[in-house]
């Protein structure tokens, strides 16, 4: 059974920082590419930040410059940290596990970012 656990979501000041962390079983980790999306209310999914199993990295526009995602293969871990964080990047933070014709994805994690 496939299962991606996201932890580190929370209420932090704007220019804040947070980690969220997506531990994975079930799958052959270093095999997927791993990554991030979010959801905002009313909005539609996006790409927050995607890894490779190569180690290769894509980012969205809006977080570019800000965010990180990282893995740890022997954890079976992908991370993504996030700073400077804005009003406008509250959302839930989705992870995401591909490989040719299967998507894994997470119950989400909220991130609300609010003084």
């Amino acid at each position: 059974q496939v299962q991606l656990v996201e932890s580190g979501g929370g209420l932090v000041q704007p220019g804040g920082s947070l980690r969220l962390s997506c531990a994975a079983s079930g799958i052959i980790f270093s095999s997927y590419a791993m990554g991030w999306y979010r959801q905002a209310p009313g909005k539609q999914r996006e790409l927050v930040a995607v890894i490779r199993s190569g180690g290769s990295t894509n980012y969205g526009d809006s977080v570019k410059g800000r965010f990180t995602i990282s893995r740890d293969n022997a954890k079976n871990t992908v991370y993504l940290q996030m700073n400077s964080l804005k009003p406008e990047d509250t959302a839930v933070y989705y992870c995401n596990a591909q490989y040719p014709l299967l998507v894994y994805w997470g119950q989400g994690t909220q991130v609300t970012v609010s003084s």
